[in-house]
């Protein structure tokens, strides 16, 4: 199981008691923090995301609104005496910038950051339990995605059906891993016998600014959540062009084509205080569609 929390669904400028972009994807063993905009930390605090359990932050792209919070987030989780390491994958720039700031305040971290660049598609991270993959969306500037996905869980075990057959318990790990049971008599045990099929993994799929592009479709096909800027709503299709983002009924179209189990919206603009018309609008084209509302956690 995942779960997304919305710290920010706003655009460049917060309004509205709407914070800029930011959100933490929470699974067994550990967050990511996925983009981190003015207020991040705040948001945090507000809504309960433990730091501690943040070992790897993605910036999406260098526009304000994606990573303002970043420096001030850094820089607490060092004064909270924070030992271990961060991870922080974003366009290679940013790591200039960090280390300006953090030089000029004569800043010295408690921890361990990593910086690692992204300049291509493909896989970013894997840990125990997750790999993450970038992938490139269209905006003013280098632009990037992420899809997340759970790793394969082992088979389920019965202990009980297990000791009816007299598999010792040294072999459990090879039953949650698919193998068959061979008895001393080399009578053959199904694995189906004493174990049952996991669920199956999880996937979240990220896509951060960008112009209508349909080839983005395939690149987040059939996952289970899909998030998606709509900083318009349809009537604003030439502005959203021209400002390289789409629209209400341009993200229900990607959702639509990829075959996506649910889509998540956000990234509004400004100009509109109330956002029902971008559920309305959106979810004409894809029905399952649900606003990204701060403090709402997304269970997937």
């Amino acid at each position: 199981m995942l779960a997304l929390t919305i710290l920010g669904n706003n655009s460049a400028i917060p309004a509205y008691d709407r914070n800029p972009t930011a959100q933490v994807l929470q699974c067994t063993d550990e967050s990511f923090l996925i983009d981190c905009g003015e207020g991040t930390q705040m948001q945090m605090s507000k809504y309960k995301i433990k730091r501690s359990r943040i070992n790897h932050i993605f910036i999406s792209h260098l526009h304000g609104d994606h990573y303002f919070g970043l420096i001030g987030l850094i820089t607490s989780m060092s004064l909270l005496n924070r030992t271990q390491d961060l991870h922080l994958h974003a366009p290679p720039q940013l790591e200039q910038l960090i280390k300006l700031q953090l030089d000029f305040a004569s800043t010295q971290l408690n921890f361990p950051l990593h910086f690692h660049g992204i300049d291509a598609e493909g896989l970013v991270v894997e840990t125990n339990k997750m790999t993450v993959h970038s992938f490139k969306v269209q905006h003013r500037i280098d632009c990037w995605g992420f899809l997340f996905k759970e790793k394969k869980n082992p088979r389920k075990l019965d202990p009980e059906r297990a000791k009816i057959y007299e598999i010792p318990s040294a072999f459990y790990d090879r039953l949650q891993q698919g193998e068959d049971y061979i008895t001393k008599k080399g009578t053959i045990v199904p694995n189906e016998e004493v174990t049952t099929e996991a669920p199956l993994p999880k996937t979240y799929a990220y896509c951060a600014d960008t112009v209508f592009d349909e080839s983005i479709a395939e690149k987040v096909k059939g996952v289970d959540l899909l998030y998606h800027e709509t900083t318009y709503l349809k009537d604003l299709q030439e502005r959203a062009a021209d400002r390289y983002h789409s629209t209400t009924v341009q993200a229900g179209a990607i959702a639509k084509k990829a075959g996506v189990t649910k889509l998540l919206i956000g990234h509004f603009s400004s100009k509109y205080e109330c956002l029902d018309e971008f559920l309305t609008e959106t979810a004409e084209v894809f029905e399952n569609t649900e606003l990204a509302i701060q403090g709402c956690c997304y269970i997937i």
